[in-house]
């Protein structure tokens, strides 16, 4: 057998030939340049900045060698880089004493979050539920039962919400004072300290001194979810906050101070409000009007209502009652000072423009004592001269959104099973959608449903946009009721997949059961187009499928 030796390896002739080679090989041409210089020779290329070596000619194989000298440096570099002092690490996170997750629900949430971040394939959806979509649905559910987020979840779930902004608000209050905490350390994830409303940075409202402290040394965001917070509970002192530093905030910055009124509006204000109609900013002043018109017995609502009064009055010259109109002639002073605007939008004439804008800052209650005390309904129905009426009751519609009058926009509304041009308000269905908001949530629900029934879902998507989620029964059953008639018309389901979308996270779950027959493949009906039943099939199946799936979500976090 061959002898085996375990001692070290004598040199070979030809290794110790190339470590000869190697000591003796003379330094590259341009090894001398500092490496800044290589970088921009890189950047320009050679031949606009060949790199020239000091006291010597230019190398003839200018890129060859830029290479060969970038290859030298770039090991020179890491053999003398120095570690650097380490820093002090940062504090701890602040504790959350929220209750941890249940486990199936924080695998939910895991499975949610890898597949908002998993490739979508395009065509046809299939019946599998859209999981990204219920991401918002979920999260306003954990945060409703108090739970807080696993640690390991937190850096995805920030990913996510950096990605959609509509996801942010829940996100961070279920990312709680962790998500806060990581994004100090992240800049990828600083929109959670700009945005961050979730109270974990305020200071306890009662403390003057911290509040002092906030307002006048904190960022922008966290001054503004403090007004809120002090507007909450005390008005008067969220108004006596901002008073100090009003007259030196950006304008900018005073229109969204200002916005934080609304919440407590009150008697109380109308001196500051009255002040804030001489702002440099036409912002801040169409702003403080519009707050102002809000405050029925304010002097500012009653200057608007002796303008709209001597404009709109019942007309007592013919047979039976009826509105007389006439628009301002002018726009002068004192209406300028009161927020309104002098110049109209293109297209827009200049009487009718400043007709609205005094008829909307009026209190609703001066045209019920001006029409002899008749309910909105009876007013709003009455024939106006001179076809004023659209321009007439936009501005009451505009009156009862500000206002919050129930009363008029039920009236404005109409019958819902009434054709929109038939209606006494406006046919726009982005009006229509505002004068819902002011209505009950069940009120609101009735009245679309009852759209659907006779309009079907062609215009009804913005309404339901308005609806509580979940839709009530009656709802419910009229959406699918007209989504079952669109299938059996034999049309793409296209047209219909707002609705669908809308359906599948609005749907009350315990719906799938009476659902599941609607999975099936219609047969072909003579005209209908090619393949439509198959795509109405996937259609309910995933409807089918998410509310199954919404369902035991609900389950899992409960």
């Amino acid at each position: 057998m061959p002898r085996t030796t375990t001692g070290p390896t004598a040199p070979t002739p030809a290794t110790t030939a190339s470590t000869a080679t190697a000591s003796t090989t003379p330094p590259h041409p341009l090894a001398s340049l500092p490496w800044e210089e290589l970088v921009t020779s890189a950047l320009l290329g050679t031949d606009r900045r060949p790199p020239a070596v000091p006291g010597g000619p230019v190398p003839a194989d200018g890129p060859a060698a830029l290479l060969d000298a970038a290859a030298l440096h770039t090991v020179r570099r890491r053999a003398g880089l120095r570690p650097a002092v380490p820093g002090a690490g940062p504090a701890p996170a602040p504790h959350d004493p929220r209750p941890q997750l249940p486990e199936a629900a924080r695998h939910r949430l895991a499975q949610l979050l890898a597949d908002r971040a998993a490739p979508t394939a395009s065509g046809r959806r299939g019946s599998a539920p859209d999981l990204t979509e219920l991401i918002p649905q979920w999260l306003a559910t954990a945060n409703r039962q108090g739970f807080r987020a696993p640690a390991a979840l937190v850096p995805p779930l920030l990913d996510a919400a950096r990605a959609r902004t509509d996801l942010r608000p829940q996100a961070l209050a279920f990312a709680g004072p962790l998500g806060l905490w990581l994004a100090a350390l992240n800049p990828e994830w600083k929109f959670a300290l700009r945005g961050s409303a979730c109270g974990s940075r305020l200071p306890d409202t009662g403390d003057p001194e911290a509040v002092r402290r906030v307002w006048e040394e904190g960022l922008f965001a966290e001054r503004v979810a403090l007004l809120d917070a002090v507007r909450a509970q005390d008005p008067a002192a969220a108004l006596a906050l901002l008073t100090t530093t009003w007259s030196t905030e950006r304008a900018e910055d005073r229109l969204m101070f200002l916005d934080c009124l609304r919440t407590g509006l009150g008697a109380g204000d109308e001196e500051f409000l009255e002040r804030a109609l001489a702002d440099r900013s036409r912002n801040v002043r169409a702003t403080a009007a519009e707050l102002l018109s809000a405050l029925p017995s304010s002097a500012f609502a009653g200057r608007m209502a002796a303008r709209a009064t001597s404009c709109v009055n019942p007309d007592r010259t013919g047979a039976g009652a009826s509105i007389a109109v006439e628009a301002p002639h002018e726009c002068d002073a004192g209406m300028q000072r009161d927020g309104v605007a002098a110049v109209p939008p293109t297209g827009r004439g200049e009487r009718s423009w400043w007709l609205g804008q005094l008829v909307e800052a009026t209190p609703l209650g001066v045209w019920q004592e001006r029409f002899g005390g008749r309910p909105a309904a009876e007013i709003v129905a009455l024939p106006v001269a001179d076809d004023w009426a659209g321009e007439l009751h936009a501005a009451w519609c505009r009156a009862a959104v500000r206002q919050r009058n129930p009363e008029w926009a039920r009236a404005l509304l109409g019958v819902a099973s009434a054709p929109p041009a038939g209606s006494p308000g406006p046919a726009s269905i982005a009006e229509r959608s505002k004068l819902l908001a002011v209505l009950s949530q069940a009120e609101r629900a009735d009245w679309v449903a009852a759209f659907i029934a006779a309009h079907g879902l062609s215009e009804a998507f913005q309404l339901l946009g308005v609806c509580t989620v979940p839709w009530t029964g009656p709802l419910g059953r009229a959406v699918v009721d007209a989504l079952d008639i669109a299938r059996d018309g034999g049309s793409y389901p296209w047209s219909f997949s707002g609705v669908m979308g809308l359906a599948e996270r609005c749907l009350d779950p315990a719906e799938a059961d009476r659902l599941e027959v609607l999975t099936a493949t219609p047969d072909e009906q003579e005209g209908a187009s090619p393949g439509a039943g198959g795509y109405w099939s996937e259609a309910f199946q995933r409807l089918v499928s998410t509310l199954r799936l919404r369902a035991t979500m609900e389950a899992e976090l409960t």
